[in-house]
């Protein structure tokens, strides 16, 4: 059977880490501050809002939460921006997709400035994470790339088969791993003999969004097998992109769902606040 990588323990390590660097930064007279801003009243939002905001004050960084109701304005909302990007007291910039229909999300993300981009997706992020000069990483690739170093998985030389190819987590996670010298192949749900390419990978980044759509009988065997999705099933059980009970009779390596790569999206926001924090000190 496969070893579980822990991605609990990995965030509640890392947490550790950052707490430190927080407090090290308000020894030098500067509190590391998260902006958050959600519109409207989604559920699962909320949810991911309040865990935010929890995470913000066990690691000693300063939020800043602006709820706003479902009827507000693009225009209201771009001139809120605006004035988070010029608050010196802010360090991230959060705003929590999905927004409402009338708002363009391109528009808002693109007006969020790249010095303050703690989740990686503004295009000038985007374009130096592929020259290989990132400023910020997206949150949960990046946690991803942790995970691997956590577990001391080294992906020099090693065929990584990323299947899904969206900008949030399939696009980036398969240029990181080049960085790390990886050769890798980026599938999708229309790849030609997907199961194939699969199989030949020495490790196996699923993030498609679709139920265990990943056989346990196309991992090779000795793969390591990285979980990204979270698909519900039913009324309650979660599931991710793999056949966990399958893959894990042939991976060395497996991130179980849930309790594998969820909880380092959200440290990673916090470490790309607090990096952020470290260049604006910098500059004091």
């Amino acid at each position: 059977m496969a070893r579980i990588i822990d991605g609990k323990q990995i965030a509640k390590d890392l947490r550790v880490a950052i707490a430190d660097d927080a407090a090290d930064l308000k020894k030098k007279g500067v509190t590391p501050g998260l902006a958050v801003v959600l519109v409207g009243d989604d559920p699962a939002s909320r949810v991911y809002v309040s865990m935010k905001e929890k995470a913000c004050a066990e690691c000693g960084i300063f939020s800043d939460e602006h709820k706003l109701p479902a009827e507000t304005s693009e225009e209201q909302l771009l001139a809120l921006i605006d004035e988070l990007n010029n608050d010196e007291r802010i360090d991230g910039i959060l705003v929590q997709l999905p927004l409402p229909n009338h708002i363009d999300e391109n528009k808002i993300l693109e007006t969020i400035s790249p010095a303050k981009d703690a989740d990686g997706f503004h295009p000038y992020n985007v374009g130096r994470l592929v020259t290989g000069k990132p400023l910020f990483k997206p949150c949960t690739p990046y946690g991803v790339m942790k995970m691997f170093e956590a577990e001391g998985v080294d992906l020099k030389g090693k065929d990584v088969v990323v299947v899904g190819r969206s900008n949030i987590v399939g696009k980036p996670i398969a240029m990181m791993c080049l960085a790390e010298h990886a050769t890798v192949t980026l599938c999708h749900s229309r790849t030609q003999d997907l199961d194939a390419k699969v199989r030949a990978a020495d490790i196996v980044i699923a993030a498609v969004g679709r139920p265990e759509m990943v056989k346990g009988d196309w991992i090779k065997d000795g793969a390591v097998v990285i979980d990204v999705g979270v698909n519900r099933v039913g009324d309650k059980k979660l599931v991710g992109d793999v056949d966990f009970e399958g893959a894990s009779k042939h991976a060395s390596a497996i991130t179980p769902v849930p309790g594998g790569v969820g909880p380092m999206t959200i440290t990673m926001l916090l470490y790309n606040t607090v990096e952020s924090a470290k260049r604006r000190a910098e500059k004091q």
